[in-house]
């Protein structure tokens, strides 16, 4: 089995491939598709083949996919980058690999998304059963892409299409953690973040690609315990605004997954259920 990985230099990336390539037994293989050769050789130290090429260019995705058997797109472009360019990475770039893994015969097809493409809350834990609502503080250019890719890909004939919806995800010297406040500053003192630590994120992302009969099937991947706006203050040592405490949560259940799915039918467990568990193991 030869795997491609795309997004291999962002944060859920680089810390995805490692894993999966530990993981590998006999003839299995892993390929990364990178833009620049330098930042593809730690992987290949770690055995991987490496192309280098961009995701938006045909004759690199040609290459990229000959001789694939499984591909997991994780890449993507969202915090900073203009509308354009979130729609040109995220909606037509994971499109045109699913028609180019479908031409060439991959039998299976990873599209990694994120909980953002939801939308508004529903007054309870979103389940993957529930269609996208555009709309709610966190709506823009980035989720809309990513459901809109999700819809064209699981539409593609022929090939195995499963979707792994991520949540804020942090740890293991990412900067998303400190990153939150930009968001949090601005929020009620209840409002929730809902986070997967990266080891968890990985996890999760081995079993959606590895488990047999899926085809189709969409999986929210998080922990136990989202987190509110004082608690990821504290947790940055940073003193809680005091205008967090005036301030009223306008959708308590934005972006709440349930995980009940993908721990009944592909056996997830967190390592870590909670940041305050990730924090106590050193894993942050």
């Amino acid at each position: 089995m030869l795997t491609l990985v795309t997004g291999t230099t962002g944060q859920v990336g680089r810390r995805f491939v490692p894993r999966l390539i530990a993981q590998t037994r006999g003839d299995e293989r892993v390929r990364v598709l990178v833009r620049d050769a330098a930042r593809g050789e730690r992987y290949a130290e770690l055995g991987a083949e490496v192309v280098v090429g961009d995701l938006r260019d045909a004759e690199a995705l040609g290459k990229a996919v000959a001789g694939v058997d499984a591909v997991v797109n994780v890449a993507a472009a969202f915090r900073g980058v203009p509308d354009e360019e979130a729609r040109a990475v995220n909606r037509d770039a994971a499109v045109e690999l699913g028609r180019a893994a479908q031409a060439v015969g991959v039998r299976r097809f990873v599209q990694v998304s994120t909980g953002l493409v939801y939308g508004t809350g529903r007054g309870r834990p979103v389940t993957e059963e529930d269609e996208s609502r555009p709309g709610g503080s966190m709506w823009g250019a980035y989720p809309e892409s990513k459901a809109q890719a999700e819809r064209e890909l699981l539409a593609l004939d022929g090939m195995d299409v499963r979707v792994a919806r991520l949540p804020f995800v942090y740890g293991e010297g990412d900067p998303h953690l400190a990153q939150s406040l930009m968001w949090a500053g601005n929020w009620a003192a209840t409002q929730r973040l809902h986070m997967g630590h990266h080891a968890d994120v990985a996890q999760g992302l081995l079993r959606v690609l590895h488990a047999p009969g899926i085809a189709g099937r969409i999986y929210n991947i998080a922990d136990d315990a989202p987190v509110t706006a004082v608690e990821l203050h504290q947790l940055n040592g940073v003193e809680v605004p005091a205008g967090l405490q005036g301030r009223t949560d306008p959708d308590p259940w934005l972006v709440i997954m349930s995980t009940e799915r993908i721990r009944r039918e592909l056996g997830y467990r967190p390592v870590y259920p909670s940041v305050y568990a990730a924090r106590d193991a050193g894993a942050l």
